[in-house]
Order: structure tokens, then C-alpha cells, then sequence
């Protein structure tokens, strides 16, 4: 479907759908080292996010493309980024790269003929880590994680013979980036040497490297044939270099492997020759890419260019087109998502696409299998762009076909006279012109409810250890966890129940006793599963049973960013939790704040909607999920349980602007209105879009209007742009 034919709420129905497959493959990949799918589905699910987002930019605060990786994995210390891991914004055509050279060009305010010159180097299939030096000596090393925190891997590191121990000339804090990868040779060894032990076999040499560096015992990892190759610089406490091209002579005079394969290239036709040129030689080279990485050379212009929330301005990679293969599709399933969109998904017979074995992909909606006439029973092409998520392309033109045409209608029927949701038997409909059908079974719905439960416990919201998908829906199914709150219960309720009742359950007799539990949970009284200790069930133990109660109980503290993530509200996204968290602080404010929003015509509702890329739309969800009786109480419930942590200021302390409101108005000469906003926000102010009694300065270039009037209109601080400019730069 034509993105700008869509209506708003066709738009919202397809996002959704989007962001609930791609949020849980981005789980995969970046946390657990298992991607559940190849790469062009999720490169073409990414691509349509961004297809929607322009267009419906409200929903962009949703969205996995303003997140980075994932969170820390349970069992590593970790650590905090002083200067932001981010990862990089994708091109798949040369008229893209054409494109970013010039959004270049348009924030510096450059001339058209101008030279902005590059750095080409092939983008690595590994994991991003960080490597700390003070005074030349290597101190630490961590995994990227969700850009902010990452896992201490420092002990794994330090088997790497490539890695310096010890730099000389080095300034007293140096932090170096780079990535951790496996070559071809050294992959089909390792992986020939774990069959031959009966053990885990990997799928692809970035997940050999990325399982092999993240293990908990170094001497594993010393086991394994890991390399490196170094590329970027994070927080250094004085500068090294002037450009990026410097850097990286910098970095292999002081002993880092570097790839020599990087390049300066004057302008954008060098860097599309670069990439063309790589794109030849790929399948010779000793290690797996996916592509090519460009990067502003000019360090003070890489400064000015800044970050948006999840990726640099100043660089970006240009994918690899996909790559295919043949496979047969087995099955079409269906999938029921968080809000209740119901997904098909294809079951496929495993296939090698590239290096990485394919066993199911999604095919979006109703729509799209149609479109592209896909049955259960062909033999399809399935592709993969870079190396993690795959998609259907369609059938093999003149092979033998399914025997069906797919219909969504008639698989939700399942041989009754209605559609129906499959987890929970409610009606399921697809309104005209919507192109998902919806489970109408809300609350009642199991797998609605659980996926909320699922998304509450995630990695990028409470990250509890133990708590994933299969052991909630365990949960919630004997009623035990029906609501987030009831979590942080689970250790007084096992603590209720008398040792002497345990002990029977690890007795001999337990074999005995657990024949009166059904295997099928849903058909069994619940308040009576309720009085069992969790031992009693099939997979729980002891030691499984502590170590869960115990990554809950150190959940009881969290940051407000993430509690607000949490919670689950239509367009509220990490980003914009983490702005609404940085704008009030403080749980009680917020909450107390956005409870008097509802009435929508005072003081808390214009704040909530000045606040920098939440409008209308985002504050509408907000204070829909705020006016639900039912969601306050459910709030209250949750907050009793919990340490909920102010917000942090994400700048120096020594910055004049930290924490002020500023508002930009007018015609701005010194920089881009884009720039300025990016500066004021990398100095911790809060750059609102309206003025009120809260607004600590407005910056009015010529030409302002409404917004200079309102602030003399209530005395707010007026500045010039280069009395601005003289304030930040004191």
C-alpha cells in the first residue's frame, strides 16, 4: 500500500503490527545472540517504520527506530557510556547516500559546491565494544548493550592477543570503539570442533563471536578464535586527532588492528565507487560485512553535526542488497501482538540464506500475502538484506503451487462460522479499510495480556533475569501474575506458604502429587494452583525459584525512564520516556501532572504538549491511558511496590542552560534552527515548542512572532541569537 494513501488510523494499525515484530527481533539479535529471522524483513520492516514515520510523524515516538541495541544481559557488571554508543542510520541506494551528503550540507549551512570529504570502511558483522585506557593502560572493556549501559566484558577482552595491554603517548583517559568479530576460516573450524563435542552449533560467525565474547567464563572465551578491528574513538580526555582519517593512523601507531581497507574519499561519488568496488570483492574477504560505513572526517564538524536520539548526523552504513534462496513454506500460522493485532507468520523448511539458517519469516498482513499471491505448500524465495532477518518474497515462478489461496478470514474461522482471535476465541474483525484484523478480546485475551507482561519485564524496560516470554505466560496462566504489580508479590507469596507443604513437593512424593496438576493449564482452577509453591510445577526448582525471586527484588528500584517505557502506552517509546522523564524529574510529578492534563484546558496539558516532539497525538495516549479509572489504581498498585529514581540531567553540571526551557523563534544566521536545538539539548536544556510561565528563555531571531509576543507577554527572558550564543559558549 502507497504510504501516503494511508489513513491515519491504517497507518496506526500497520505500525503497530511493525514495531511489536520488530521490538521482539531486535530483542533477538542484540540480546540473546539468537535471531529468530534473517535480515530483509527486518531491514524492509525497518524501511517501512520509517516509510509511515515520515509521513505520520507522530508515531515515531513508538518506535524501534529511535532505539539502540538492548540492554545488559543479567550476570555481567555493568557500565555506563560516558560518551553514547549509538548505532547508525541505514542507506540501501546510492541516491541515499547522495541524500545524506546533503542533509550535511543543509545543518552546516554549506555552499553547493562545498567538498565534504569521507571516510569509507567496511561495516564489520561483530559486536561494537568500548575499550578504556587511562594513563595507557587498558582498564576496561564493555559490550555497546542499549547504547546508554553495557556488560563488563573486561576479563573476556584480555584473551584477545590483538588487543594492547599498554599504549604509549597515549592521554590520560582514552576510550577506543570497535568490533569484535570471528573470520570465515576460523567460524567453520569452531563450529566443526562443536559438533564434533556434541555441542551448540552457531548460525553465523557474528554470532559465534558475540556468544563466545559474552560468556561468563573468560576461559572459555580464551577458547575462542576472536579478532578484532578498532575504529572510532569515544570519551578521551584531550584531543588526538583532527579527523577521522588522522585517528585511525593514530590508533595503528599505538598497536590496534585497523582495517586497511578504510578509505578518504573527497566526496560522495568516491564513497558510492568505494562501496561498489567492496561490493565485488565481498565474498573473498577473510571475515563477513554487511555493508559500508561513511563518516564525516572532520572531527569539529562531526562536533557540530551532533546526534539525533539513536544515531550520529555525521555517519551513516550503506547495506548490501539481500540475498536469496529457495525454500519450501510449510505452514502459515497466525500470531496474536501485544495490542492485539493478529499476524501471519510463514513456517518455512530451514535454509542457508547467506551464512544464516532461516526457519520462519513474517509475512505482515493479509494484504501483503495477497499481493504477492503467497500459499502454504509453494516453494518460495526468501531474502535477507545484510546478515539477520529474512521475508517472503514470493512463490518460484513455475514451480507447483499451494493447493489454497490464502484467506485470513477463513484460517480465524478454523471450521466454525465466525473469525475468531486463536489465543483466546474472541471475535476477531478488520474494520474497512484497515489492513490488520484485531482481537476484540482485550483484558480477556491471554496472549494480549501476557505480551504486556512481557513488555513490562523486557530488557529495555525492568529487565528481570528469568522473567521472559515462557515463564510469564506460566504465570499468568495459574493466575498467579494477572497485572505488573503482582510480580513484585511472587516473593511473599512463596514465602506464605509453610516449609512443611515444600517439603512434600521435594520428597519422592512429588511424582506422585504432580499427577493432580493438568498438563493443560487453562482448564484448571486457578485459585487452587494459586496455594502451590512454584516447586511444584514441571521445570522449577529450588535454585530457579531463588534466582528468579532474587532479579525481582532487584528490580525495586529503577530509573523513571524506564518505568514510564514500561508501562506500555500507545506512541510512548524509549525516546519519549526518557523526554518526559528528563522533563518532570519525578514519578510524582509526572504522574500528578499528567492526572490534572486530562481536563485538557489548563497549564499541565499546554506543558505536556511543548515539550519537544510530543504534540496532540502523544499527549492524546497519555492521558487516554490516565483517564482509565482501572490504569491510576493499576499505577498506584505498581508504585507501592517500587523505588522509582528521579531523572538524571544528561549533561556537565558547568553547562549556564542546564535544565532551562528555551524556546528557538524566528530566523536564526550563526546556525541552522536544527543545530541550535541540537546544541542547546548536548548543554542539558529542555528546547520546548510553546512558551509559557515555565520557559526560561526564548531565543527570537528576526521575523518572530507569536511566541516573542507571548513571552513579553509574561516576562520570560528574551535573547538575541548571538546573546544566546554568547550565554553557552561563557
Amino acid at each position: 500500500m502507497n504510504t501516503p494513501a494511508l489513513t491515519p488510523f491504517e497507518a496506526r494499525i500497520e505500525h503497530a503490527t511493525l514495531v511489536e515484530q520488530v521490538t521482539r527481533w531486535d530483542r533477538q539479535y542484540h540480546a540473546e545472540d539468537a535471531p529468530e529471522v534473517d535480515d530483509a524483513v527486518y531491514d524492509a520492516a525497518k524501511r517501512r517504520l520509517l516509510e509511515i514515520e515520515a509521513v505520520f510523524p507522530e508515531l515515531a515516538k513508538n518506535s524501534p527506530t529511535a532505539k539502540v541495541g538492548a540492554a545488559p544481559a543479567e550476570g555481567f557488571g555493568k557500565v555506563r557510556h560516558a560518551v553514547p554508543m549509538l548505532s547508525l542510520d541505514n542507506a540501501f541506494a546510492d541516491d541515499d547516500v547522495r541524500e545524506f551528503v546533503g542533509r550535511i550540507r543543509r545543518f552546516l549551512a554549506l555552499a553547493p559546491d562545498a567538498p565534504i570529504a569521507l571516510v569509507a570502511e567496511p561495516k564489520i558483522d561483530g559486536l561494537s565494544i568500548s575499550l578504556r585506557y587511562e594513563n595507557g593502560i587498558f582498564v576496561q572493556g564493555a559490550t555497546r548493550g542499549d547504547g546508554t549501559e553495557g556488560e563488563n566484558v573486561t576479563e573476556n577482552l584480555k584473551t584477545l592477543a590483538t588487543l594492547p595491554r599498554r599504549i604509549e603517548n597515549a592521554p590520560a583517559v582514552l576510550e577506543v570503539r570497535g568490533e569484535v568479530y570471528m573470520t570465515k576460516a576460523d567460524f567453520m573450524a569452531l563450529n566443526q570442533r562443536q559438533e564434533a563435542a556434541g555441542d551448540k552449533i552457531f548460525a553465523n560467525p557474528r554470532n559465534a563471536a558475540a556468544g563466545s565474547l559474552r560468556q561468563l567464563n573468560p576461559a572459555i572465551t580464551a577458547t575462542r578464535p576472536l579478532s578484532l578491528f578498532a575504529y572510532a574513538m569515544g570519551e578521551v580526555s584531550e584531543p588526538v586527532a583532527d579527523s577521522h582519517a588522522h585517528f585511525l593512523e593514530k590508533l595503528t601507531g599505538w598497536g590496534f588492528p585497523t582495517n586497511q581497507l578504510a578509505t578518504r574519499c573527497d566526496d560522495v561519488d568516491a564513497v558510492i565507487a568505494f562501496y561498489h568496488n567492496i561490493g565485488e570483492r565481498r565474498a573473498g574477504l577473510p571475515y563477513d560485512i554487511d555493508g559500508v560505513v561513511y563518516k564525516v572526517d572532520r572531527f569539529d564538524w562531526q562536533q557540530r553535526l551532533g546526534f539525533v536520539s539513536r544515531s550520529p548526523r555525521w555517519a551513516i552504513a550503506h547495506k548490501f542488497p539481500a540475498e536469496q534462496a529457495r525454500t519450501f513454506l510449510k505452514a502459515i500460522h497466525i500470531s496474536v501482538g501485544r495490542t492485539g493485532v493478529l499476524t501471519p507468520w510463514a513456517e518455512l523448511e530451514p535454509v542457508n540464506v547467506g551464512g544464516v539458517v532461516v526457519g520462519q519469516a513474517t509475512l505482515h498482513n493479509e494484504d501483503d500475502i495477497r499481493r504477492k499471491d503467497i500459499r502454504a505448500g509453494d516453494t518460495v524465495i526468501v531474502q535477507r538484506a545484510g546478515d539477520v532477518i529474512p521475508q517472503v518474497v514470493g512463490p518460484v515462478p513455475g514451480t507447483q503451487r499451494g493447493p489454497t489461496e490464502f484467506s485470513m478470514v477463513e484460517m480465524l474461522k478454523a471450521g466454525g462460522d465466525h473469525p475468531v482471535c486463536p489465543a483466546c476465541g474472541s471475535h476477531a474483525e478488520r474494520i474497512e479499510g484497515e489492513s490488520a484484523w484485531r482481537c476484540t478480546g482485550g483484558l480477556v485475551c491471554p496472549a494480549q495480556a501476557t505480551e504486556r507482561l512481557i513488555h513490562f519485564a523486557s530488557r529495555n524496560a525492568f529487565d528481570i533475569e528469568g522473567l521472559g516470554e515462557r515463564n510469564l505466560a506460566f504465570l499468568f496462566h495459574i493466575g498467579r501474575v494477572t497485572k505488573p504489580a503482582d510480580i513484585f508479590r511472587l516473593k511473599a507469596i512463596e514465602e506464605s506458604i509453610p516449609e512443611e507443604q515444600k517439603a512434600l513437593w521435594r520428597s519422592p512424593k512429588k511424582d506422585k502429587l504432580a499427577q493432580a496438576i493438568p498438563k493443560n493449564m487453562l482448564e484448571f482452577n486457578t485459585s487452587r494452583l494459586g496455594t502451590l509453591p512454584l516447586i511444584a510445577f514441571e521445570g522449577w526448582k529450588d535454585k530457579s525459584v531463588e534466582k528468579l525471586l532474587k532479579a525481582i527484588e532487584d528490580r525495586r528500584s529503577i530509573a523513571l525512564e524506564r518505568f514510564i517505557y514500561a508501562l506500555g502506552i500507545r506512541q510512548v517509546g524509549e525516546t519519549t520516556a526518557k523526554r518526559l522523564a528528563r522533563h518532570y524529574i519525578s514519578f510524582t510529578h509526572w504522574r500528578d501532572q499528567m492526572i490534572a492534563a486530562v481536563d485538557r484546558e489548563n497549564e499541565a496539558y499546554h506543558e505536556l504538549v511543548s515539550i519537544e516532539d510530543i504534540g496532540p497525538s502523544v499527549a492524546g495516549d497519555i492521558l487516554s491511558f490516565f483517564e482509565e479509572e482501572h490504569n491510576r489504581e493499576a499505577l498506584k498498585d505498581l508504585a507501592d511496590q517500587l523505588t522509582i529514581l528521579d531523572a538524571q540531567a544528561p549533561v556537565a553540571t558547568n553547562s549556564p542552560v542546564a535544565g532551562k526551557a528555551v524556546v528557538f523563534t524566528g530566523e536564526l544566521v550563526a546556525m541552522t534552527r536544527q543545530e541550535a536545538k541540537a546544541r542547546a539539548e548536548s548543554l542539558g536544556a529542555k528546547v520546548v515548542g510553546s512558551v509559557s510561565k515555565k520557559t526560561d528563555y526564548v531565543i527570537a531571531g528576526p521575523g518572530a512572532g507569536s511566541k516573542l509576543t507571548e513571552a513579553e507577554k509574561l516576562g520570560v527572558t528574551v535573547l538575541t541569537e548571538q546573546e544566546w550564543l554568547d550565554l553557552i559558549n561563557a
